[in-house]
């Protein structure tokens, strides 16, 4: 264990879940970039690793500590492990990036109960608890950010992916009365809802992308990662990455919600179409 000095010497600690691939990744590369040491998690090992070699190998001589942490947060006890390995650690969280997330494709009668409830249990019930045992330390200080990742999906009901949009609506509206009641603690929190992102996301959820849609929508990682630390650092509530999709929630809330249902229920036909 390193002494608690050479904590004090570096720049605050950032948490990033879901650290593995993707966005995560991204993000992770990104704070260490601006300074910051990290606790990563997820739940592959080698992944983490691999990307802890990476940060040290980007930084040189100037350093960075980084705690990859092994953690299933789909598991009941998964955030309090993870809040336990950071006491042990005796590491104060500065920026909690709630990342991780799962999701699934289809219609919802055809589908595993026991992936729904995985499903829910990292995408709202982990991000809930882990975001509780963090919180206070934050508000004791009068210092940190929260960044948590819901989707454009957050703004609309989603037919074929109805467990995964309630989940993200589930984030969007958490942060944001989240922020409402931190407002004058000095700790702010982001709810960043990216569109359809160039990750490992799909293919997990079982979506056989349209390549002439994927090729003409979808942001990067990197991108998506980037307005998201921006928008963390400067305290913004909620962003939407990509023009397209900053007019497409404005929209949706105009719109009959009975419509947009239908709409969306199209759009994720299209979206798996061979056209």
């Amino acid at each position: 264990m390193l002494c608690c000095n050479l904590h004090m010497e570096q720049k605050g600690f950032a948490l990033v879940t879901g650290a593995s691939s993707g966005i995560g990744r991204e993000l992770a590369l990104l704070l260490s970039q601006r300074g910051y040491n990290l606790v990563l998690t997820a739940r592959s090992e080698a992944r983490l690793d691999e990307l802890r070699t990476a940060i040290l190998e980007q930084h040189g001589s100037t350093g960075r500590i980084v705690y990859p942490v092994v953690v299933d947060l789909s598991l009941p006890d998964g955030p309090d492990r993870l809040a336990a390995r950071l006491a042990e650690l005796a590491i104060e969280i500065e920026l909690l990036v709630n990342n991780a997330g799962t999701g699934s494709f289809g219609p919802f009668a055809d589908g595993d109960p026991d992936d729904y409830s995985s499903m829910i249990a990292v995408n709202v019930t982990s991000l809930t608890r882990l975001t509780r045992l963090l919180l206070p330390g934050m508000v004791s200080r009068h210092s940190g950010r929260i960044l948590n990742v819901a989707s454009v999906a957050s703004f609309q009901p989603g037919p074929l992916m109805a467990v995964y949009y309630a989940t993200k609506a589930y984030v969007l509206s958490f942060s944001e009365a989240l922020s409402e009641e931190l407002a004058e603690s000095g700790v702010t929190v982001t709810a960043l809802c990216p569109g359809p992102t160039a990750t490992e996301f799909h293919a997990r959820a079982g979506i056989r992308q349209n390549g002439r849609l994927q090729s003409t929508t979808m942001s990067t990682s990197r991108a998506v990662a980037d307005s998201g630390i921006r928008a963390l650092l400067s305290g913004r509530r909620v962003v939407v990455t990509g023009a397209l999709y900053r007019l497409l929630t404005f929209s949706v809330r105009l719109l009959p919600r009975r419509m947009v249902a239908r709409a969306v229920l199209r759009m994720q036909r299209s979206r798996t179409s061979d056209s």
